[in-house]
């Protein structure tokens, strides 16, 4: 459910977590999603508290000085995307939620001040030490057109899962799909709405969700909103991945490709199978609340743009509070997010996949974007 760059080069549930604690090694409470942790070890010399370990991470007591750009974040509108996670907490924040409702109407100092009389920052590290830089990426949420019957160019269907598809168990490829008899025919009567272009069709399955304007046979219009509703159960395969072993160009970001696709039209086919994954869709209304969020992510809670991300599941678990600071020359962000969404292509320790927003001009960013990165998770205190 998330992440256009990577994706392209790469491929956008419940996690292990440890507790909260500045002292001795102690029982852990339950984590967000109810699995246990995978142990605490004890800290290096001189820093208070232990560091707290996961599956695909270790967590370092740090000081509140550490975190850069502590005072100059516009915290009420990371307060906007906490007030969605607390829609869906885990039990861990649960119990914080009441006062972060409460300070929704607060000023950044009272906020600020809360932060950290409640919370402990731990710079997120690589499981066995080691760099404590990684990988921001970042996705968006595609606008396209569409029509909910084939005609005047919208030829390429979006397909709701069709019947008999059995979650982790391989189904027909892409191409499979595109040329078997059997395939065809499981499909036959699933379209639920066609684009003009084959290659936005993949764009919206990488990103995982769309918003769509709709034709309707009628003639009408409506704006609706396309969600991920399952896969054939294939490899995802990186089309630019593809593109850069074949030698074919040297700018794997997604601008690059479509520069490669317009020099290049007689073998879209050739490029879009080389990916066998297929994305089905459900269609979901968008009002105009829903149109100011974006999709939900894997937490279950609509993201929001600037102040969500996804990440390792097994080195953060989702509803937590983040700092993220990263310096590129797409971006200069230092500021609170929360860990509200994951992608197959978000794997490591200090990974993450920004979530931009959507439309064109912030698709053009998650197409580019791809920087350095430092995290800090903020988690409960241990309470006396």
């Amino acid at each position: 459910m998330a992440a256009l760059a990577l994706a392209l080069l790469g491929a956008c549930g419940s996690v292990p977590v440890s507790a909260p604690g500045t002292g001795a090694p102690q029982a852990l409470p339950a984590p967000v999603g109810g699995a246990p942790a995978t142990g605490v070890t004890p800290v290096d010399a001189g820093v208070a508290g232990p560091v707290l370990t996961q599956r695909n991470s270790r967590w370092v007591p740090v000081s509140w000085a550490e975190l850069p750009g502590l005072n100059g974040d516009a915290l009420f509108e990371a307060w906007n995307a906490w007030l969605k996670s607390c829609e869906r907490p885990g039990v861990v924040f649960a119990p914080l939620c009441p006062e972060v409702r409460r300070l929704s109407i607060g000023d950044a100092a009272a906020q600020r001040d809360w932060l950290q009389s409640r919370l402990q920052p731990y710079r997120v590290e690589p499981l066995q030490g080691g760099s404590a830089s990684g990988l921001l990426t970042a996705y968006f949420e595609p606008e396209m057109l569409a029509r909910r019957q084939p005609g005047e160019g919208f030829t390429t269907p979006l397909y709701l899962a069709p019947d008999g598809l059995i979650p982790g168990k391989p189904w027909f490829t892409r191409r499979e799909a595109d040329t078997l008899a059997p395939a065809q025919a499981a499909l036959r009567g699933r379209e639920l709405l066609y684009l003009a272009d084959p290659v936005d069709a993949m764009l919206l399955q990488i990103q995982g969700s769309g918003r769509l304007r709709v034709t309707e046979p009628d003639g009408r219009q409506r704006l609706v909103r396309l969600a991920y509703a399952g896969h054939n159960g294939q490899p995802y395969q990186s089309i630019g991945r593809w593109l850069l072993d074949q030698g074919e160009l040297r700018d794997a970001s997604w601008p690059g490709i479509r520069a490669w696709i317009s020099r290049n039209p007689q073998r879209v086919t050739e490029l879009l199978w080389q990916n066998p994954r297929l994305v089905f869709f459900k269609e979901e209304a968008l009002g105009d609340f829903d149109a100011g969020f974006g999709p939900r992510g894997a937490q279950g809670v609509p993201l929001t743009p600037g102040r969500s991300i996804a990440v390792d599941p097994q080195s953060i678990p989702y509803g937590t509070p983040v700092w993220l600071a990263s310096e590129g020359p797409q971006l200069t962000l230092q500021k609170l997010v929360l860990a509200q969404d994951t992608g197959s292509a978000i794997v490591g320790a200090v990974r993450a996949d920004y979530f931009v927003g959507w439309g064109a001009q912030a698709g053009e960013l998650a197409g580019r974007l791809k920087q350095p990165l430092r995290l800090w998770v903020l988690w409960p205190k241990a309470q006396q």
